[in-house]
């Protein structure tokens, strides 16, 4: 199982789907979780401002405002965190946009794991940008939790989303400690798809876990681009799982986050936690 967590704790959205979900996941694998809140230093500071005389007390207060909203959201973390049980360490700071991006890319690829926050794309805060750039700069896979999210996580009946690709594998191959745990796999895949090898078909996926005793069955539908990801929640819905697995799809470059319009999608309108690995 995972023994090394990074929370994503956010300083300017609801901070209870990353605590429950790291918290819940931490006592099920004896895991070490760092958490790690970030609030966000304002850099639209007027130039009037930054010409006068106060320009020292103005970036002050901006600085000491930002690291009380991620000290705020730290100290639900420690609390809950407290009551599990969990071994953790806590850090609340305050960094400009940039910064936050480079700390918490730097510190995801040092643990297993990471938790965050699902984005919420019609609203601007900076927690959705780090939530998107984040999957980029992990090097592993994220555990994204939904916004809508209440109670603890348990990945009892898993969904792995499978298209032959190199994300799918790698997505599967990392969330291997979750599904060596689940009582229920399924295989979500596309009816007759020409896009997937020959050697990695969903059946020959299915022999291949048999064989490491993960006993899976297979889910498919026809389905257009533009109709897979409400094709895969639905499936989602139907299965009642509680997790999804899936490669994430798109590319970061100088902070531009580019996406695949599958990824977007789910990113968008999950409704049950989701695993992707870039």
């Amino acid at each position: 199982m995972f023994k090394s967590i990074l929370a994503l704790v956010p300083s300017e959205r609801p901070v209870r789907p990353v605590i429950d979900g790291s918290v819940a996941l931490a006592m099920a694998c004896h895991a070490h979780v760092n958490a790690l809140a970030i609030g966000y230093e304002s850099t639209n500071i007027p130039m009037a401002a930054i010409a006068g005389p106060a320009t020292g007390m103005m970036f002050e207060e901006n600085r000491l405002r930002a690291l009380e909203r991620a000290q705020t959201a730290m100290s639900v973390f420690e609390v809950e965190a407290k009551n599990g049980g969990i071994s953790c360490n806590c850090r609340a700071i305050s960094a400009i946009p940039a910064e936050a991006l480079s700390i918490a890319g730097a510190a995801a690829r040092l643990h297993e794991l990471i938790v965050a926050l699902q984005p919420e794309f019609e609203r601007h805060t900076f927690d959705n940008d780090l939530s998107m750039e984040i999957l980029f700069q992990a090097g592993g896979p994220v555990l994204f939790m939904p916004y809508t999210f209440r109670g603890a996580f348990s990945a009892r009946r898993v969904g792995v989303c499978w298209d032959g690709g190199r994300l799918a594998s790698r997505a599967l191959r990392d969330a291997m400690p979750l599904l060596r745990k689940a009582d229920a796999l399924t295989i979500i895949t596309i009816t007759n798809s020409s896009s997937i090898p020959a050697e990695a078909t969903p059946e020959r996926l299915v022999r291949h876990l048999a064989r490491v005793g993960l006993p899976a069955r297979i889910v498919s539908f026809p389905a257009g681009h533009s109709e897979i990801q409400p094709a895969i929640l639905s499936v989602a819905a139907d299965q009642s799982l509680d997790l999804l697995v899936m490669g994430g799809y798109g590319h970061s470059r100088l902070q531009e986050r580019i996406l695949g319009g599958v990824t977007r999608e789910m990113l968008r309108c999950m409704t049950v936690p989701t695993l992707m690995s870039h």
